[in-house]
């Protein structure tokens, strides 16, 4: 056995054809897992597959189709990871969704639990207040922070960091007038760039404190067991073995800052392999510009070949 850590994606890491690319789609048609596949499909009223692989794109990336497609997705990519391989996980951690994946991966959340859990997730976050979110690029966190303090003069105009990404890139989220204005600002004290997402959802902004209630409400009707792995939590990068506590952590993860860098570093510090398991290789820019340089990911089309010579 290897010792390793693992994390998953999160939002934003879904793209068509994810199943065939990420040659995982024989698994997704095994006959056990099957009725993960007719969960999934029910719950968006969606073919699982057929949308995955054939679209259309804009379905795919609808936040409450999403978040169950690329929880189940991922948990395809770790199944095959456990089946091919001999790594030892030894902690959990995923960015903002992918932080369900590494519960449902530690034990303590059912996958089938953990669909419906992200469908209702999505669905809310739907229904919160329509915003905003915008990439900054090269400029330190403490003055997009501060930016943003004196751009949120009134409810109106509220925007907050929402993803600490890496050192030189925080994602800001919020009502649509604050993120213009905190980008404008952050351009003229001297950031890079300054990107606005194609997204209509404020993540991880007070925007989504709307919703909490009615999250926290379904929450308690979903069973949390204490997790077999560590996982570290996006709001304040600690490792919870309380479920009600975890389940706290996950309701204020909907309108807190997802502290990536803070993660990077708690897993630098193992000095262990990190694998990136799931779609896409977003993660894997973050790692590397986190400085966490001995990392993997399972979307590569050589990533087996790659991790079993580097796992002897």
């Amino acid at each position: 056995m290897s010792s390793v850590a693992i994390v998953f994606p999160g939002q934003g890491s879904q793209h068509l054809n994810m199943l065939s690319q990420g040659s995982i789609l024989d698994i997704a048609q095994i006959l056990r897992i099957l009725h993960l596949v007719e969960l999934c499909s029910d719950l968006v009223s969606l073919d699982f597959i057929d949308v995955i692989e054939n679209g259309p794109e804009e379905s795919l990336n609808k936040t409450s189709i999403t978040q169950p497609i690329l929880l189940l997705t991922s948990f395809f990519h770790y199944q095959n990871l456990v089946n091919q391989t001999s790594v030892e996980p030894v902690i959990f951690a995923g960015h903002s969704l992918g932080e369900y994946s590494a519960l449902v991966a530690a034990n303590s959340l059912r996958i089938e639990d953990g669909l419906k859990l992200v469908r209702k997730r999505g669905l809310l976050m739907e229904e919160a207040p329509s915003g905003s979110m915008a990439a900054i690029l090269g400029l330190d966190f403490l003055s997009i922070e501060g930016i943003c303090a004196q751009v949120s003069i009134d409810q109106s105009m509220q925007v907050q960091c929402a993803n600490l990404n890496s050192p030189s890139q925080t994602v800001i989220s919020g009502a649509i007038e604050a993120v213009a204005k905190a980008q404008e600002l952050c351009l003229e004290a001297g950031a890079k760039r300054a990107i606005t997402l194609k997204v209509s959802i404020a993540s991880h902004s007070p925007l989504m404190e709307s919703v909490q209630e009615e999250y926290h409400a379904f929450l308690s009707t979903i069973e949390l067991k204490v997790p077999n792995v560590s996982v570290l939590h996006n709001v304040n990068n600690s490792i919870c073995a309380v479920p009600d506590e975890i389940k706290n952590l996950l309701v204020q993860q909907l309108y807190s800052p997802v502290q990536w860098v803070n993660i990077c570093k708690e897993i630098s510090a193992l000095c262990l392999p990190a694998i990136e398991c799931g779609p896409g290789k977003v993660l894997g820019g973050l790692f590397k510009a986190n400085g966490v340089n001995d990392y993997f990911s399972t979307a590569d089309s050589n990533f087996y070949e790659k991790i079993l010579t580097h796992v002897k």
